[in-house]
C-alpha cells in the first residue's frame, strides 16, 4: 500500500541564501534518485527552515517496479566465430549489459541473426533502499561553503545534529555524520526546545505544528505580508520590503512575529539612504514611509522568539538600531566637516587594481575621458563644465567614513557631500548618480553630467580590465564589466552624443600612457564584448537572430546605429519578404564567387546588356546607401540595396560568371565584387538567407 515518506535534516541555523538553493536542489536530486530506482510516487515537496530540510514524498510505492529489457547486439556472425566461440564483439557487449556471455540469445531477423542480451531485474522493498538513497541524497547536496565539524568526515553548511526518516510508520535507518536516522524530531529553539516523537508520517506536519515550527516558507511569507500590512493599515504608513531581504528574512525564522518598533528623530536628520542602508542591509528591519514618501521613524522587525514577549523583543531591536544609527549619524556630521575635493587626493591610497592602479589615477582617466566627451560635442557650456567638475569629485566619497561603513552608499554620501560643500546642485545631482544604471532596467542618472561620468567610469572599467589582461569568463566577473558594458549601451541608446568607438580609443590612449598591452588587440576584444551584449540587447528586444546577425555582420559597432538598421531591416523584410528571399539568395551566390584578387574595376568596353545593367544598378545603390547612411535614413539605405533585386536576377539568368575568355570572367568578378562591397556598410543580407 502506498506510504508518505518523510526525511528531515535537522541542524544548526542554516544561511538564508544557501538554504534557499540547497532546498531546491534537495527535490531535484530526490526526483532524480526516485526516477532511477524506480520508484513510484504521486509527488515530492521540499520545505525549509534556518533549523531543518524536509523532504516529503507522498503516495510512495511499496516495491520498485520490476525490470525487463531486451538490447539487441551485434550480428551472431560477428559475435562469434566460426567455431562458435564469443568475439571480444561478444564479450564488450555482454559486459555493457550486465550479462555473462554465455547468456545472449541468438534471434533471427530479416535473414540474419542476432544476439539479444535479457535483462532481467526483479521488483525491489522501497523501504530497503531509501536509506542507501536518502544518505547518497543529503551528501550530494551542494553548498558555496561546507564545513566538518568533531571526528566525522561529511560536509554539510553547517552541523547536522540530528536525522528523521520514516515510511509510513516504519523509521528508515538513513546514516549521515555519524549519526542514525530516528522518529524524533526537535521543536523551536526558543519556543519548544524539546524533542518531539513522530509516530507516522502522515502525522509528522501536525507535530511539526505542536513544536512551534512552520515548515514552509510560503505560509511563513503569507504571516509576514499579513503582519506587514496590518500595522500599514493601522498607521497609514508603508513599509519597504525589497524581495532579496524579504526572502533572506522568511528564511531566518520558523515561527514568525511581525512587531513594530521606533528610533529617536533625530536621526531623521541624516541621510534616509543611510538610515535605510543600516536597517535593511544590516539588521534586517523594514523601513516605514509616511503617505508623502518619507522616511518615518517607525520600522517593523520579524521576530523568531516569543510573540507574548513582543514589547522585549522590541525594546532590544530598537536599541540595536539606535547604537546603529548613532554610528551613521557620527560619521555623516564628522565627514561633512571637509568640503569633498579635500578627500579626492587619498584616492591615491586606495587600489582599484593592480596593474590599472589607485582610484585616483582611474578618476584622471575619467575625467580625461570626460573633457574628451565635451570636445567631441557631447556637452557646452555650463553642462561642460558641471561634468568636468563631477568627474573631479565622483569618487571621491570612497574614502569617507560613513562610505567605508556603509559600502552600498558610495557615490549617493558623495552627491550629499558636494552639496553641503556648496558645490553646483547639478554637480551634487551627477556624483550621486554616477553609478547608475547598475542592474538591468536600472534608471540613467538625470542630467549630462551624470551621464558623461558615468559613461566614462564604466568604460574605463571595461577597457581597462581587458587591457589588464582580467577579461570576465562565464563564472568570474569581480569587476561587473558585463555590466559596466551593458549600462554603456543603454546610456549611449539615451540619446547621449558620444561614439563608442571613438571613446574606445579614448579609453587605449589613456590607459597606454600607464600600462603596456597591445592596443589594437585589447581594442578588438574590447570591440568584440560590446558586440556580443549588443547582440543580445537586439534579441531582447525582439529582433529575429539573422537580422541581428546580418546588421552585426557590417562591424557597425554605435548602438542606436545597430538597432535602427536592425529595426529598418526587419520592417523591409516584412513589407517585401520575397524580395529579400531573392536578394539575399543572390547575395549568398556573388559573395560565393566573389575574387578579391580580381578587385572591383569592371572592364565596361567588354559588357553585355545584362552586365551593364547590373553596374548601373550598383552605382545607383552605391549613390542612394552613402546619401542615406549620411542622413542616419537606414530604411532609405534599405530601399538602395532592395533595388538592386532586379539587375541581379537578370545577371544571373543571363550571362555565365565563369566565362572561358578570362577578361569577361575577370569583369564579372569584379562586378560580383563591388555588388557585394555595396552591403557592405548596411546589412550582410547573405545571412537572412535560410529565411
Amino acid at each position: 500500500m502506498p506510504s508518505t515518506v518523510i526525511l528531515e535534516i535537522g541542524t544548526e541555523e542554516i544561511p538564508a541564501a544557501p538554504l534557499v538553493s540547497a532546498t531546491t536542489q534537495m527535490k531535484d536530486l530526490a526526483a532524480k534518485a526516485f526516477a532511477d530506482e524506480r520508484i513510484d510516487c504521486a509527488s515530492i515537496e521540499t520545505m525549509s527552515t534556518p533549523r531543518r530540510m524536509i523532504l516529503i514524498a507522498h503516495e510512495v510505492a511499496e516495491q520498485t517496479q520490476a525490470l525487463s529489457i531486451r538490447a539487441k547486439g551485434p550480428a551472431a556472425d560477428i559475435a562469434f566465430d566460426s567455431e562458435g566461440n564469443p568475439t571480444k564483439a561478444a564479450k564488450g557487449f555482454a559486459r555493457g549489459k550486465g550479462v555473462d556471455v554465455s547468456e545472449l540469445e541468438r534471434v533471427e531477423e530479416g535473414g540474419r541473426e542476432y544476439v539479444y542480451a535479457v535483462i532481467e531485474e526483479p521488483a525491489r522493498q522501497v523501504a530497503d533502499i531509501l536509506p542507501g538513497l536518502f544518505s547518497e541524497l543529503i551528501a550530494k547536496i551542494s553548498w558555496p561553503k561546507s564545513q566538518r565539524w568533531g571526528s566525522c568526515d561529511a560536509h554539510f553548511s553547517r552541523p547536522v545534529r540530528w536525522l528523521l526518516a520514516l515510511d509510513g510508520e516504519q523509521v528508515l535507518p538513513v546514516e549521515f555524520a555519524g549519526l542514525v536516522a530516528g522518529d524524533v524530531t526537535w521543536g523551536h529553539r526558543l519556543l519548544a526546545n524539546h524533542e518531539f516523537k513522530v509516530t507516522d508520517a502522515d502525522a509528522y506536519l501536525g507535530v511539526l505544528a505542536d513544536a512551534k515550527v512552520i515548515p514552509s516558507a510560503d505560509e511563513r511569507a503569507r504571516i509576514i505580508r499579513e503582519g506587514i500590512a496590518s500595522f500599514e493599515e493601522r498607521h497609514g504608513l508603508k513599509a519597504r520590503t525589497p524581495q532579496g531581504i524579504f526572502t533572506e528574512v522568511v528564511n531566518l525564522v520558523e515561527y514568525p512575529t511581525v512587531l513594530l518598533g521606533h528610533f529617536d528623530e533625530e536621526f531623521l536628520e541624516v541621510p534616509s539612504e543611510i538610515i535605510t542602508d543600516a536597517m535593511l542591509s544590516h539588521q534586517r528591519y523594514f523601513p516605514l514611509y509616511d503617505a508623502e514618501g518619507g522616511l518615518s521613524n517607525a520600522f517593523l522587525l520579524v521576530s523568531n522568539g516569543d510573540p507574548a514577549r513582543g514589547e522585549v523583543i522590541t525594546d532590544g531591536n530598537e536599541r540595536v538600531v539606535r547604537a546603529r544609527l548613532y554610528d551613521a549619524k557620527f560619521f555623516y556630521e564628522e565627514d561633512k566637516k571637509r568640503p569633498l575635493a579635500d578627500y579626492v587626493p587619498e584616492l591615491d591610497k586606495v587600489v582599484f587594481q593592480e596593474k590599472l592602479g589607485s582610484i585616483g589615477d582611474k578618476t584622471a582617466r575619467i575625467e580625461r575621458l570626460v573633457d574628451a566627451f565635451c570636445v567631441a560635442g557631447a556637452a557646452e557650456g555650463e553642462e561642460a563644465v558641471q561634468a568636468k567638475r563631477a568627474a573631479h569629485l565622483c569618487k571621491a566619497d570612497l574614502v569617507t567614513s560613513a562610505v567605508i561603513e556603509f559600502t552600498s552608499q558610495q557615490g549617493i554620501m558623495g552627491g550629499y557631500y558636494a552639496k553641503a560643500s556648496g558645490e553646483d546642485p547639478e554637480v551634487a545631482l551627477a556624483v550621486s548618480q554616477h553609478y547608475m544604471p547598475r542592474f538591468a532596467g536600472d534608471e540613467l542618472p538625470a542630467n549630462t553630467a551624470g551621464r558623461l561620468v558615468a559613461l566614462a567610469d564604466k568604460l574605463d572599467t571595461v577597457c581597462g580590465i581587458f587591457a589588464a589582461d582580467q577579461a570576465p569568463t562565464g563564472s568570474s566577473d569581480p569587476f561587473a564589466v558585463r555590466r559596466c558594458a551593458i549600462g554603456v549601451i543603454n546610456i549611449l541608446l539615451a540619446g547621449m552624443r558620444v561614439s563608442l568607438a571613438d571613446a574606445i580609443a579614448s579609453a587605449m590612449s589613456n590607459l597606454s600612457a600607464r600600462l603596456d598591452f597591445d592596443v589594437a588587440a585589447v581594442t578588438e576584444q574590447v570591440r568584440g564584448y560590446f558586440i556580443a551584449r549588443l547582440e543580445v540587447i537586439a534579441r531582447d528586444r525582439g529582433f529575429a537572430a539573422d537580422v541581428v546577425a546580418a546588421v552585426l555582420a557590417t562591424g557597425v559597432l554605435e548602438p542606436v546605429q545597430v538597432l535602427d538598421r536592425c529595426a529598418a531591416l526587419s520592417a523591409a523584410r516584412t513589407d517585401s519578404p520575397e524580395v529579400f528571399g531573392d536578394l539575399a539568395t543572390a547575395y549568398t551566390r556573388a559573395a560565393h564567387l566573389a575574387d578579391t584578387e580580381v578587385g572591383m574595376q569592371a572592364d565596361e568596353g567588354i559588357m553585355t546588356e545584362a552586365d551593364k545593367a547590373l553596374l548601373e544598378g550598383i552605382e545607383a545603390a552605391e549613390a542612394g546607401v552613402g546619401a542615406a547612411l549620411a542622413a542616419h535614413d537606414y530604411p532609405a539605405a534599405i530601399d538602395a540595396l532592395a533595388a538592386l533585386r532586379a539587375p541581379i536576377d537578370r545577371f544571373f539568368e543571363d550571362v555565365l560568371v565563369m566565362d572561358e575568355d578570362e577578361r569577361v570572367r575577370a569583369m564579372r568578378l569584379a562586378l560580383l565584387n563591388r555588388f557585394v562591397s555595396v552591403f557592405g556598410s548596411v546589412a550582410d543580407i547573405g545571412k537572412l538567407a535560410s529565411k
